[in-house]
Order: C-alpha cells, then structure tokens, then sequence
C-alpha cells in the first residue's frame, strides 16, 4: 500500500448510512429468527398430529430459512469472511481491493474518458451558447468584472517586485539583445524618406534655426568676430561678422521658404544614402549595433527598464480597484457583448464549442492514464477493513434487501414444492 496516499475517511454522513444499515441487518436477521422459529413450532406441531397443515407451514419456514442463511452468506462474503473462516472467495472487497480500483480506473478511463464520449457530451451541453446567455443577462458582467479585477489584485500583491523586474529585465535584454536593430531602420528610413514624410521635420529646423538666428544676431555677430586675427581693425572684424550673419539668414531663408532648394535634396540625399546603408552596409550595421549594446548596457537604461514594472503595476491596480475606470469599463463593454453574441450566433457557438471539445478531448486522451491512475492508486492506498466498512456503509442497506427478499422468495418457493410434491405424491 502506498503509504503517501490519502486513507478512506468516514463523513458524517456515512455513519448515518452505518446506522442505517444496522437497522436492516437487524431486520433481516429477526426475519431469519421468525421463520426459524416457525419452522420449530410447525415441526412440532405435525408431529403431534396438528394437520396438513403444519407441512405446509414447516416447508415454507425451512425454505425460508434456507434462503435467508444463503444469502446472509452471500453478502457477509463480499466484505469478511463469515464466522472468520478462510472459505475460499470470501471477504471479496478487502482482498480484491486492488484489482477492483484497477478495473474502476479501466472503466471510467474507457467509458468516460475517451474523445467521442466527451465530445458528444459537450455538444448536447451548448456550453457557449449557455455561457452566453448568462453573461448577457445584467449584473453578471460586473460580477466578472468585480471576480477579475479581486483576483488581478491578488496576483499582484502576491507577486515581488524584484523578481518581477529581474524576469521583465532580463526578457528586454535577451529580445533587444537578438532583435536587429539597423535593418528595420533602415527600411522604415527609405520608406519615410521615399514618402516624403521627413519633409516635415525638414521645415521645423528651417523654421526654428530661422528663427533662432534672428532673435540671436549679436551673440552669431561676436561668435564670428571672435575667430578674426587680433591685428585686424574692429570695424573690420564688425562688417565681416555682419557679413557672415545676412549670409546666414539668407541660405537659411532661402531653405525654409523654397521646398526645392538644393540643401534640401542634399538633405533627401543623405537619408536615403543613410537607409540604404543601415540595411545593406555590413559596417554601418554593425556600427549600429554596437550603438545599440552600449546603450542597453548603460545603468540609467537598466533602471528605466527595471522601474517600467512599477509604473504598470500602479496604474493596473488603480484600474482594477475603481469601478468607473476605463479598464473596467471597456471590460463590462466587452463581456456584454461577447455575451449577446455568443447567445444569438450560431456560427460563434459553433466555434467556441468546438475549442471546448477540441480542448477536453486533448485533455482527457493526453492525461487519462494519470487521471485512471489517481483512481486506482487512490484505491490502492486505502486500509482494506476500512474500504470494505465504507463500501458496506453506501451500499449494504440495499444488500440487506437480498436477505430478506432470500427469506420471503424461498419461503414460497419451499411452500409450492412442498404442495406440489404432496399433490404428485397424494
């Protein structure tokens, strides 16, 4: 016996069946007491010339007494041996306890557990069409709602920050780590540049260095000053600044308001050499990604990535702990609506069943020799006097019903041949 598994336990509701049982034993055992006890007086009153009559009686007393002694015997042997004797085939539960669990594993394994038993189950059931139906009729998408939202919380609460960082951490690292980075730049480069989608950001620059050169004319004038020889006169240096600065504004004028000028196509140039570079250029490739290992390698990097956690981890419980949250709200929305569709449409119904059964026949055909062995194994490991008391609780009362039926039925039957015997031999 394996001595891990759990042993037979006695519920209160099996002792009531215990007592229960007493009390037919009890009747049983009067019923074989009486027709004893009639079989004594009947014998004894034909011997002292009472009549036909007291055959009669005798006859069927002794049959019934006969029935009642087979069958008590027959029952008694299912679960001891009567009188504790070793008669062979006797006390059948205690010593064929371990077989029994094996055939009852067997038998719910064939008969229960097979993929067409389950699927036709499954598909007389209506399962999405009756989840549906439910989750459509009101309250019960808040109630999901409230079920989900707790059990979020909970997982939260149970989960540690730091391991939850180290996991989200590590997976950032490993996916940025084997994730070209150049490549996909480079193709979305070309697209944006073949688009002319970067022009925007062309004529922002133009706008802003513009505008920066004119509220900044003194401090361009002195920067340019500042490089001129010391031997040079400073009304010199003053008009070369000057020149230098409407210089300036006029190339940068001429590139914020002519979309063709020539810097720009220097500009479409250049990015789209660049695109071209990130996605064929094994140097420029590897450049970037060398690029991209020094930054991911960098502590404020890791931090950032370590502390994302916590800035989720805040705003998820927020929205699960208030009931008028967009989450939740969205949640409700989408539970109701999963709800009326999956009541009113038959195609959606069909679908969802069929991952129900497709998923409970991989259920029960992957793990049914583990599901039978719980059976079994659990039957092995119980006590055998216990099994068989337990076994005895749930179904000896109706057993009972033989003993007394035995010592009616062979009571009659002693009774017609003893008539007929008589009638054959008068």
């Amino acid at each position: 016996m394996d001595e891990t598994a759990p042993g037979v336990s006695f519920t209160a509701a099996d002792e009531l069946k215990r007592r229960g049982v007493r009390r037919m034993k009890t009747l049983a055992t009067g019923l074989l007491a009486f027709a004893t006890l009639v079989f004594a007086l009947a014998t004894w009153a034909d011997s002292a010339g009472a009549g036909a009559w007291a055959g009669y009686v005798a006859a069927a007393a002794e049959a019934g007494m006969v029935g009642a002694l087979a069958d008590w015997f027959a029952v008694t042997a299912l679960f001891r041996r009567p009188f504790g004797l070793p008669i062979p085939h006797t006390a059948i539960i205690p010593t064929k306890k371990d077989a029994f669990g094996s055939t009852l594993g067997d038998f719910v394994g064939d008969n229960f557990l097979s993929g067409p038993v389950v699927r036709a189950r499954l598909a007389k059931i209506g399962i999405a069409r009756r989840f549906g139906e439910w989750l459509a009729a009101p309250g019960n998408a808040e109630r999901v709602t409230r079920e989900a939202a707790a059990a979020l919380r909970g997982v939260l609460a149970v989960l540690r920050d730091e391991d939850v960082q180290a996991v989200i951490g590590e997976a950032v690292n490993r996916r940025v780590a084997a994730t070209s980075v150049a490549e996909p730049a480079g193709r979305l480069l070309g697209k944006v540049v073949a688009e002319g989608g970067h022009h925007g950001v062309v004529d922002l620059i133009a706008v802003r260095v513009h505008a920066w050169l004119a509220e900044h004319h003194g401090e361009v004038v002195d920067k340019v000053t500042a490089k001129t020889p010391g031997w040079t006169p400073r009304f010199l240096d003053q008009q070369v600044g000057e020149k230098v600065y409407r210089e300036l504004m006029r190339v940068v004028t001429d590139i914020r308001d002519d979309p063709d000028h020539p810097a720009r196509g220097a500009v479409d140039d250049f990015l789209a050499d660049f695109a071209a570079e990130l996605q064929y250029d094994p140097e420029t490739i590897a450049k970037v990604e060398h690029a991209k290992a020094d930054l991911l390698a960098r502590p404020e990097v890791q931090e950032l990535i370590a502390s994302s956690w916590a800035a989720v981890r805040t705003l998820v419980l927020t929205a699960a702990e208030d009931e008028d949250s967009e989450l939740r709200r969205r949640i409700r929305t989408g539970l109701r609506s999963l709800g009326r569709r999956l009541a009113t449409d038959p195609r959606l119904q069909a679908k969802a069943d069929g991952w129900l059964q497709d998923a409970a026949q991989y259920v029960v055909e992957t793990y049914r020799a583990e599901i039978t062995a719980l059976i079994s194994d659990t039957v092995a490991g119980w006590d055998a006097d216990d099994a068989s008391r337990k076994i005895e609780a749930n179904v000896g009362r109706d057993l009972q019903f033989i003993r007394i039926n035995g010592t009616v039925v062979g009571a009659l039957a002693g009774l017609l041949i003893h008539t007929v015997a008589v009638a054959v031999g008068g």
